[in-house]
């Protein structure tokens, strides 16, 4: 005697979490590192921001971090947080050629996001603006292959983040907008050299509202990504 496996409306079987639905299970675990990612990073920056000796919220940028004894955490921070991004993108792209709702290859921007963060965690921002301590204000005199290096992939980060905002069609496209327009014009403040308090507060109040973006847009897709998919 066979048993009969369920079907879907197009008649196809459908596969259960026994034998199991494993795309979905895994779109959904790659997904749920896009809740993950952003607490973890806000967390770990401005812990380090209030303990690390001579570190300004409101005068220095996130980067500087790496610099000096205590780096290791934010580098960590950046290849960690890099790599859970770059899972949710994958699992952008798995969901939304699950859902058929189009523009899947938009989850690849969040993807290169991911990249991004790695590589400023593996090349090192220069000192700068006093940080760490002992350091001259202002930006560096010369600026350093580590210091190129991670200008380059930040900036490729960010500019596939703000693409993503507007292309990714998932979550809240209209928070989305806002949130790439505002993320674009904070990181060329902070891009530009300058250290006054409203940009760098801006920067963070962008990063911050990014990382939200990306966690409403994983979990709407999280939510709509069905534990039972057709087969075939």
């Amino acid at each position: 005697m066979t048993t009969s496996r369920p079907t879907g409306p197009s008649g196809s079987p459908l596969v259960g979490r026994g034998d199991a639905d494993r795309h979905a299970a895994v779109t959904r675990s790659l997904l749920g590192y896009g809740l993950l990612a952003g607490p973890l990073y806000v967390v770990s920056a401005l812990v380090q921001g209030l303990v690390r000796d001579g570190f300004d919220l409101t005068r220095h940028d996130v980067s500087l971090l790496a610099n000096g004894p205590g780096g290791w955490a934010q580098i960590t921070t950046f290849v960690v947080c890099g790599l859970m991004t770059a899972a949710a993108g994958v699992g952008v792209v798995r969901a939304l050629r699950t859902l058929h709702t189009g523009r899947a290859w938009s989850g690849w921007l969040v993807v290169g996001y991911g990249i991004g963060l790695v590589g400023a965690g593996v090349f090192v921002a220069d000192p700068m603006q006093g940080f760490p301590p002992g350091t001259p204000d202002g930006p560096p005199a010369t600026v350093s292959a580590n210091g190129t290096g991670h200008v380059v992939f930040a900036a490729l980060g960010f500019l596939c983040l703000v693409v993503a905002c507007f292309a990714v069609p998932a979550g809240r496209p209209w928070f989305g907008r806002v949130t790439g327009v505002l993320l674009l014009v904070a990181f060329v403040g902070v891009a530009s050299g300058s250290a006054a308090p409203v940009v760098v507060i801006g920067f963070w109040i962008a990063v911050i509202l990014a990382w939200a973006w990306l966690a409403l847009t994983s979990l709407d897709l999280y939510r709509r990504t069905p534990l039972l998919t057709p087969v075939g």
